[in-house]
């Protein structure tokens, strides 16, 4: 588009300059001599006269020669008049009645300055336009060791504690570095000295950066936002620069926050890595630890972090002096769950029915992020069905496509396949109705979604901090139960249950190598693994554990493993009736609740 209006800038400037194809249109210049000629021959009608140059009109056309081999008529025509000049032409134009019409000579003057200093503006035109393309794409060659942080300034920054949900415990020490920024000489009179650095830890989505945004509201002072990958770059040593000119320009509008988040993309383990120690990565993290170490006290820079691996940070970060605290953002409990809803429910237009106590308890697991994600999805399943408001069933229908997946409209099952799967999943909610120490069973439905070509639904009814061996053990025969069932009905297996088979491998061999809860072991774990964090597992895991052991684990893990699927097995049989009643309920509903399934269960003890 810039091109276009260019040429287009030239060409219609060259056409005002020259005025099309000149004064009087098509003009062949002919010679002084000439013109006079026919002058006197009272053969020209009007002239025009600026400088020495003359822009005639002939009273008719005449034949001349230009080139050797060129011999037109014009009418129009082009002289100059000599040097020494021409006293008596003024008199031979009246005397032969021409019109004359004159311009002064340095008029012109301008027309040839825009003429001339077209090229140049060109230049200048290219040359703006290359500097702002630089400018747009911010990591061009002018701002290459420049500090890549943002700047909040205070006023701007609106996020207050009030905006946040739960986390009491990370608020309480987050106020202790606001009341720091506010009045340090309160605390340096006492000999406190300023936290150097804060770490938050925690899941993805849990608010970490929420948090960090909130402490620069309330002490309302500058906020610098960069992400640990903003720091790298191609060419060498710019790291390490950018990390100094963030520092530079927090220092000179102190007291101020520096927040960088995904902290783990530059602060890894030092050395582990294939390259060394010399890499550009390395040498970003010495210098933020230098920076960090060289704070003055009266300097009042606060340097705040997030991460979802603080496994895998290098330890001279953590030390005190540096990031003097880490708080734990953990994902929320069933109240902060609540109080979370309520803040995002603000903006919407919910129905009075809808129960947010009852979501927040039916949502275990869920973060800030995914709380505000089931909401927004309810919003769109109300939106879609044309109503103007949430009811509980979009939300229902909005949890369970983020917990299950989004359902596969359109896919052709068989009748042989639809039984197979109806009395799968119906072995494991029959399982799962039966067990004391499983989670109450929400529903159990046959409509692939995801991944999943069915799924049987459990939900907690409070928060889980520790699993003890009784309720893993029920656990893993609710897992098998699907198997069971094709097994009891079928006498075959299918590949459905490679995913229950995998999560029982997994749990039993924690309950053996890790929680020690193996009647074989006793009360013993065989921890210790080390991996390198850039070489991965596979590669570098050290065993604390011979291969004899190893065999004997493996023999543990399938004898536990056997377990779960004959308690599963006895429990359909058990259940024989209750069993297929709910597998010819699902081939005829494909989707039943977790108290009709116990309706039946009741009905058949009976």
């Amino acid at each position: 588009m810039y091109w276009f209006y260019l040429i287009a800038f030239v060409v219609l400037g060259y056409w005002v300059l020259t005025d099309g194809n000149g004064m009087f249109g098509t003009q062949p210049e002919i010679e002084y001599s000439t013109f006079k000629e026919q002058l006197r021959s009272d053969n020209v009608e009007r002239v025009h006269i600026q400088g020495n140059r003359i822009d005639g009109i002939f009273r008719t056309e005449q034949k001349l020669q230009l080139t050797d081999s060129d011999t037109t008529s014009y009418k129009n025509f082009i002289t100059v008049i000599p040097s020494f000049g021409d006293e008596r032409l003024t008199d031979l134009l009246e005397e032969n009645d021409v019109i004359i019409s004159a311009e002064a000579d340095s008029d012109g003057f301008w027309w040839y300055f825009l003429v001339f200093s077209m090229p140049l503006f060109f230049l200048l035109l290219i040359g703006w336009m290359f500097y702002r393309r630089m400018q747009m794409q911010g990591r061009g060659m002018f701002n290459i060791g420049k500090s890549q942080a943002k700047l909040q300034e205070p006023g701007k920054n609106k996020t207050t504690f009030d905006d946040i949900a739960g986390m009491d415990g990370a608020k309480t020490e987050l106020r202790e570095i606001i009341e720091f920024l506010k009045d340090p000489s309160r605390f340096e009179e006492i000999g406190a000295k300023l936290p150097k650095g804060v770490l938050l830890m925690g899941p993805p989505g849990t608010g970490k950066t929420l948090l960090a945004r909130a402490v620069a509201g309330e002490a309302e002072v500058p906020f610098y936002t960069i992400t640990g990958s903003d720091f790298m770059e191609m060419f060498v040593g710019v790291g390490a620069k950018r990390v100094r000119e963030m520092f530079k320009q927090a220092k000179e509008k102190s007291p101020a926050i520096i927040f960088i988040d995904e902290i783990d993309s530059i602060g890894r383990k030092r050395g582990a890595g294939l390259g060394g120690g010399h890499d550009e990565r390395e040498q970003t993290l010495n210098q933020l630890l230098s920076e960090l170490d060289g704070f003055e006290p009266s300097e009042n820079v606060i340097v705040m972090a997030a991460t979802n691996r603080p496994d895998i940070l290098d330890k001279a970060l953590l030390r005190p002096g540096r990031f003097d605290r880490q708080i734990s953002v953990d994902l929320p409990s069933q109240n902060s769950r609540l109080e979370i809803l309520k803040i995002h429910a603000r903006n919407k237009s919910i129905d009075e029915s809808v129960d947010l106590k009852k979501i927040a308890s039916s949502t275990p697991g869920f973060s800030g992020a995914d709380l505000e994600n089931l909401l927004n999805e309810a919003s769109l399943y109300a939106g879609r069905n044309k109503r103007k408001k949430i009811i509980m069933d979009d939300i229902e229908n909005a949890r369970d496509k983020i917990m299950m997946g989004l359902e596969r409209e359109g896919m052709q099952i068989d009748d042989e396949e639809k039984r197979i799967l109806a009395y799968h999943e119906a072995g494991h909610a029959i399982v799962a109705a039966a067990l004391p120490n499983s989670d109450p069973l929400h529903k159990v439905s046959v409509i692939p979604r995801g991944k999943a070509m069915g799924i049987t639904m459990q939900l907690p009814e409070k928060e889980k901090y520790l699993y003890n061996k009784e309720y893993l053990l029920d656990r893993m025969a609710v897992i098998m139960g699907g198997r069971a069932a094709e097994q009891l009905i079928f006498n075959t297996a299918t590949s459905g249950a490679q995913n229950d088979l995998m999560q029982v491998a997994k749990l039993s061999r924690k309950m053996v190598v890790e929680w020690g809860m193996s009647e074989k072991f006793g009360h013993l774990a065989f921890g210790g693994d080390e991996e390198d964090v850039f070489l991965g597992r596979d590669m570098t895991r050290q065993k604390s554990y011979s291969d004899s052991t190893a065999r004997e684990i493996d023999q543990e893990v399938q004898v536990i493993s056997q377990e779960a699927y004959d308690r599963a097995l006895k429990i359909l049989k058990e259940n024989k009736e209750a069993f297929d009643k709910l597998a010819e309920l699902l081939i005829e509903k494909e989707e039943v609740s977790g108290e009709e399934v116990l309706s039946l269960m009741k009905d058949d003890s009976e």
